[in-house]
């Protein structure tokens, strides 16, 4: 699937998530805690201060200069310095697992839903819901054709739904899936 996502809501964030796997995966990651479309900007705010975008720069970078670079105004996330550890470990996790090639969690051994699952729970800051996300981003997104992905991404891959990023497509429906989450948060606090 070629189509440019509209996760971050600026241009050139946008761009590098659509033509560079590992830049969507660090976006990801960066989604917690932290406004969706700033946390999928972090990558392009890496790829600019770093003159690109690179997993192999970004995991032989020197861990202290990195923080530094991760915690620069604007940060790429709230918490700055340790995502910017973060970022590291899952670039050498990437490295060291996949040999760099980012695509290899859901494409090495044409992997079912739930074996590509069980690889993104693996990955350093990925729990179960970051995982299943992820899953769904891929499949509704990005044209993953593994077989049970919906399955195994559970309510996140229903067809039509506003849960997650895995749903935004534009402004509107970032704003659908906001007000979903809002109202979640307001079910699960009154219980």
């Amino acid at each position: 699937m070629s189509r440019t996502l509209c996760i971050a809501q600026e241009s050139d964030a946008d761009e590098l998530l659509s033509t560079d796997d590992f830049a969507l995966l660090v976006g990801m990651m960066l989604d917690q805690q932290f406004p969706m479309e700033h946390a999928f900007r972090g990558p392009w705010k890496l790829a600019d201060r770093m003159g690109g975008f690179d997993i192999h720069r970004i995991a032989a970078a020197d861990p202290a200069e990195f923080e530094e670079l991760a915690a620069t105004p604007p940060a790429i996330h709230r918490y700055g310095r340790s995502m910017g550890r973060r970022v590291q470990e899952l670039a050498q996790y990437i490295l060291d697992n996949y040999g760099g090639n980012t695509a290899g969690l859901w494409t090495e051994g044409d992997p079912d839903g739930k074996e590509v699952l069980k690889r993104l729970k693996k990955l350093p800051g990925f729990g179960d819901q970051k995982a299943r996300i992820f899953l769904a981003l891929l499949g509704k997104q990005r044209g993953l054709a593994a077989a049970g992905w919906r399955e195994a991404a559970g309510a996140y891959g229903e067809d039509g739904s506003r849960r997650s990023v895995a749903d935004v497509t534009d402004a509107e429906s970032l704003t659908q899936v906001r007000e979903f989450k809002k109202q979640a948060k307001a079910a699960a606090k009154a219980k």
